[in-house]
């Protein structure tokens, strides 16, 4: 079994029993590192104190943008926070913008989501470090005006869906994606796969977020993808040992990793 990299997932949000049991069998599934998103000041603490104890931890600070905007306290401890900790820091993230609050709530303002990803891509810039973002469909090609305009190519685009002008332009700004266990039974995601090149593509779970087809009522684990890299490697139609050289190789060098 090759080794892997799970590119996405929010380590805080499973139960401290599923969390202890994932890290434990992380060896078994010959996974090596995990990217740790957090959502929210209280979770980046979280997941920066455990990649003290696991340094297959990976720790990312950020603010999920499918809640409410942040206090302007909230905001300021997490700014100050990566100010003080970035160089244990592997990324910021996940931020982006809310697509899916605003789809049940049209009401909801963008402007100050807007404007709270700016701030996050300024500090990314200032400290030359990667970006994780949550953003798809219609708000994917507003990012991609904040990346040119603050001239941040380290871009990963997670769990990506759009449409085929914003794929290009992801593309050819050398943006990357990451794609989730749904590539075995989603067609848009398979879609995406034989269009994205495997040289700017990485693959995550998102857990514990959960997954349907032959993964229904699994609890979320990186052992998954597993799964996914032999589907990336039958779409492509590649080589599946030189798919999973290329994943693993494609996360290690964005996220500047030492493993």
């Amino acid at each position: 079994m090759k080794p892997i990299i799970d590119a996405h997932i929010h380590l805080d949000l499973y139960s401290a029993e599923e969390r202890s049991n994932l890290l434990q069998g992380l060896d078994k599934t010959s996974t090596e590192a995990l990217i740790c998103v957090s959502n929210n000041y209280e979770s980046a603490k979280k997941i920066c104190k455990w990649a003290k104890q696991d340094r297959r931890i990976k720790p990312g600070v950020g603010y999920h943008p499918e809640q409410e905007l942040p206090t302007d306290t909230e905001k300021e401890a997490l700014f100050h926070y990566i100010k003080k900790h970035h160089k244990e820091i592997t990324t910021i993230g996940e931020v982006g913008l809310p697509y899916y609050t605003r789809k049940k709530n049209p009401e909801v303002s963008l402007n100050p989501y807007i404007e709270l990803l700016e701030d996050f891509v300024k500090i990314a810039a200032d400290l030359d470090k990667p970006i994780v973002l949550h953003a798809v469909y219609e708000d994917a090609p507003l990012v991609c005006d904040l990346l040119e305009k603050h001239r941040t190519q380290a871009a990963h685009f997670h769990w990506f869906k759009g449409d085929t002008k914003t794929v290009e332009r992801m593309v050819s700004n050398g943006y990357y994606i990451s794609i989730t266990p749904d590539c075995l039974y989603e067609q848009e995601i398979r879609e995406l796969v034989h269009t994205y090149p495997l040289e700017q593509m990485m693959v995550e779970t998102d857990g514990p977020w959960p997954f349907k087809g032959p993964f229904q009522h699994q609890l979320t684990h990186p052992e998954m993808i597993h799964a996914s890299i032999a589907e990336i490697a039958k779409l492509k139609g590649r080589d599946l040992g030189q798919v999973y050289d290329k994943l693993y190789a494609n996360t290690v060098k964005f996220y500047r990793l030492l493993l």
